[in-house]
């Protein structure tokens, strides 16, 4: 006959307590890992939005350089420099008008649903209604 181990005399309570401590071990080292993860996550992200503030603050300063080079062309293509200024302002806010309401279209409601999921549901619903019957 063989030797039997201690652990081979522990009762059915201690089996079931010693294996929920060890997946409440688990669990918690999987949490741990997750905060570690979103942590590091959020550090790249708050790099990225750093970096893409500051390409923004670059691209202002540059449509400005930009805006008084072509003042400063159509001046001396022999506008006035008001009307030279003026008609600079008009074209940039036109610009600005057109990428807006581009904008504001990509960001209706309706273009923003989740169409397909929507229909995969509903196509999923009717299957099981018909596996049912």
């Amino acid at each position: 006959m063989t030797e039997t181990s201690s652990t081979d005399h522990r009762s059915t309570a201690d089996l079931i307590s010693s294996a929920f401590q060890h997946v409440n071990g688990l669990v918690r080292g999987e949490i741990s890992l997750a905060k570690a993860e979103l942590q590091e996550s959020l550090r790249h992200m708050m790099a990225g939005v750093g970096m893409m503030a500051a390409a923004a603050v670059m691209v202002i300063t540059a449509l400005n350089v930009f805006a008084a080079a072509i003042v400063a062309g159509l001046t001396e293509a022999g506008l006035h420099p008001g009307w030279a200024a003026f008609l600079t302002g008009v074209f940039f806010l036109v610009a600005a008008g057109i990428l807006a309401l581009i904008g504001k279209k990509a960001l209706d409601p309706e273009n923003l649903m989740p169409t397909r999921t929507a229909r995969n549901v509903r196509r999923d619903a009717e299957t099981v209604k018909e596996a049912t019957r």
